[in-house]
C-alpha cells in the first residue's frame, strides 16, 4: 500500500478553499475510485488523467487506486484538480518523489495529450497559496491573471511532463503580469449643454452617489452615463485586486492588462434577476458584483422586470449580495455606483416643450409605477435632462469642460472625504451623519420643512445630507451651507413629482 498527498484549491464564490488530494494504491483488481463529493466533471478526470499520463510516457498503475478529495463536505467542480490528481498518482506509484510536492499547490485541467489548460478562479487561488507560504503551479494561460497576486510565488507550465521535470530544480518560469495599458475613456467634452446634468454627474462622482437621469428620448442620458468612468478617481490597488478577483471567478476571465481600471457594466433590460445579482447551481457573481468598485448603468429603467429591479434594494444598502442555495450560501461584494436612465412617460415626451405627449396622467403614473418607491428612495440624485435646441448641437457650439478638468475637482473632493472619514460620503452610516453632516439651525429647519412638504422618508433625508456634504466638499467648505442643502433638495426630482 502506498499513499501520496497533493495540495490544490477549489472555488467557492470568490474564495479558494484548500483541498487535500490523497491518493492511495493498494492490491486488488485495477480500478480507480474517487470520493469527496466530486461532481461529474471531477469524476471524469479519471479518464483525462489516465490518457495524459500515458501520452507523457508514464505508467498508469495497474492497482486499486483510491482518490480522496478532502474536506469531504466541500463540493468539488470542474477540471481544476486534474493536474494535482495526476501528480498524486505518480507520487503514490514512486514515479516522482512525493516529498517534492509538500511546498507546492497545483491547479489546472489536463488535455488528453498532457497539455495544461487554464481554469477560473486562478487569482484567489494564488492569493490563498501565498498566505500558506506555498508555490502555486498552474497553466500558462492563467499566468498573467495569477501574477496580480502580490508576494505570491506563481510558476507556469504548458504540459504535465514539464511540471514533473521541473519539480526538483524549481526551474519553471515565474508568472509575469501583463503590462498595464491605458484605457481610452469617453470625454465629458462630447456632451453639449446639459449644465445641470453635468453638475449632477460631477457630484455623483465626487461622493460615490447613485444617479437617476430622467429625460426625453435622445437627450443624452446614455451619453452622460458613459462619461462617468472618465471622471472617477483611480481605483486603489486593493480595490482593483478585489474587482479582479470577482472577474476571475466569473468564468469570463479578466483582462490582466486593464485590471486597474474601474469596471463599467451596462446589461440589457431583458437581463434576469440571476444574471444581475448572481447565482446558478454553482453560484457565480452577477452584473452587480462585476461592477464592484465601478459603475452599473441600467438604461430604460421602467422596461426592466420589476422583480429584477427589486433584488437591487439590499445590495444598494449593504454593498454585498448573499446567494443562498440548498447546499451552501455564497457572499459576493457589490459596492457599485448605480446610474439609471428613464423616459418620463410611455411615449417619452411628457413635459417636453413641443407638447407632443398625449399620454394620460393615469398612463404616466402606471409607467412610473413600474419602478418602486423604495428603489427610487435609494437613489441620491434625480436629474432632469431636457431636449437641446438644434443650434446647441452644432459642431461649432461651445463645449463644456473636459473630463480631466472635472476629474481634478472630483479627486480633490474625494481625498477630503477619505481623510475625514475613510470612505466616500455616499457610504457614511446614519450614526456618522451627526459627526460629519451637522447643519446650522436654519439649515436644519429648511431640510425638515422640505422633508415634510415632499413627504420624504428618513432614508431620503439622510441621502440629502450626504449629497449636501459632497457639495460642500466640492466648494472647499468645512461646513454645509444653506446653498448646499438647497441644491441637494433640488436633486430629488422624482420625489417632487416633476416631469420636466
Amino acid at each position: 500500500m502506498s499513499l501520496a498527498l497533493v495540495h490544490s484549491r477549489a472555488r467557492v464564490g470568490i474564495a479558494a478553499p484548500a483541498v487535500r488530494i490523497e491518493v492511495m494504491l493498494s492490491g486488488g483488481l485495477p480500478h480507480t475510485t474517487m470520493v469527496g463529493l466530486p461532481e461529474a466533471a471531477v469524476r471524469e478526470s479519471r479518464d483525462r488523467v489516465r490518457a495524459a499520463l500515458l501520452c507523457a510516457r508514464f505508467d498508469y498503475p495497474q492497482q486499486r487506486i483510491l482518490i480522496n478529495l478532502a474536506p469531504a463536505d466541500l463540493p468539488k467542480e470542474g477540471g481544476r484538480f486534474d493536474l494535482a490528481i495526476a501528480l498524486g498518482i505518480l507520487a503514490a506509484s514512486d514515479q516522482i518523489d512525493r516529498h517534492l510536492l509538500a511546498n507546492y499547490e497545483f491547479l489546472g485541467e489536463l488535455a488528453l495529450t498532457g497539455e495544461l489548460r487554464g481554469v477560473d478562479g486562478a487569482l484567489p487561488a494564488a492569493i490563498a497559496a501565498a498566505q500558506q507560504g506555498r508555490t502555486l503551479i498552474l497553466a500558462a494561460g492563467n499566468g498573467e491573471e495569477a501574477a496580480l497576486a502580490q508576494h505570491a510565488d506563481v510558476r507556469v507550465a504548458r504540459t504535465l511532463l514539464e511540471v514533473c521535470a521541473s519539480l526538483a530544480s524549481r526551474s519553471l518560469p515565474h508568472a509575469m503580469p501583463a503590462p498595464v495599458t491605458p484605457l481610452a475613456v469617453a470625454d465629458l467634452r462630447d456632451v453639449r449643454g446639459q449644465l445641470q446634468a453635468r453638475r449632477a454627474l460631477e457630484v455623483a462622482a465626487a461622493g460615490g452617489h447613485h444617479l437617476l437621469l430622467l429625460g426625453t428620448p435622445g437627450c443624452g442620458k446614455t451619453l452622460l452615463a458613459s462619461r462617468l468612468p472618465g471622471i472617477l478617481p483611480d481605483a486603489t490597488e486593493a480595490e482593483a485586486l478585489e474587482t479582479a478577483t470577482i472577474a476571475s471567478c466569473s468564468g469570463a476571465g479578466i483582462d490582466a492588462a486593464r485590471w486597474r481600471h474601474r469596471p463599467y457594466r451596462a446589461p440589457h433590460h431583458t437581463a434576469s434577476a440571476v444574471s444581475l445579482v448572481g447565482g446558478g447551481t454553482h453560484p457565480r457573481p452577477g452584473e452587480i458584483s462585476l461592477a464592484h468598485n465601478g459603475v452599473l448603468f441600467l438604461d430604460e429603467l421602467p422596461e426592466w422586470s420589476r422583480h429584477t429591479l427589486e433584488v437591487l434594494r439590499e445590495p444598494l444598502e449593504s454593498g454585498t449580495v448573499m446567494v443562498a442555495r440548498a447546499a451552501r450560501t455564497d457572499q459576493f461584494p457589490s459596492r457599485f455606483q448605480l446610474v439609471a436612465a428613464m423616459n418620463p412617460c410611455p411615449c417619452g415626451w411628457a413635459g417636453d416643450r413641443s407638447g407632443r405627449c398625449r399620454c394620460s396622467g393615469e398612463a404616466i403614473q402606471r409607467y412610473r409605477g413600474r419602478v418602486s418607491g423604495p428603489l427610487l428612495d435609494r437613489i441620491d440624485l434625480h436629474v432632469q435632462v431636457p431636449r437641446l435646441e438644434p443650434r446647441e448641437l452644432r459642431s461649432d457650439a461651445p463645449c463644456g469642460e473636459d473630463s480631466a478638468t472635472v476629474r481634478a475637482r472630483v479627486v480633490a473632493a474625494r481625498n477630503v472625504q477619505l481623510e475625514r472619514s475613510g470612505k466616500p460620503n455616499a457610504q457614511l452610516l446614519p450614526t456618522e451623519l451627526d459627526l460629519h453632516c451637522r447643519l446650522e439651525p436654519d439649515d436644519q429647519h429648511l431640510l425638515e420643512s422640505a422633508v415634510e412638504q415632499l413627504q420624504l422618508s428618513a432614508r431620503s433625508m439622510h441621502r440629502i445630507l450626504r449629497v449636501a456634504r459632497t457639495l460642500a466638499d466640492l466648494a472647499h467648505s468645512e461646513r454645509i451651507a444653506t446653498e448646499h442643502v438647497a441644491e441637494a433638495i433640488g436633486y430629488r426630482q422624482v420625489d417632487r413629482g416633476g416631469t420636466g
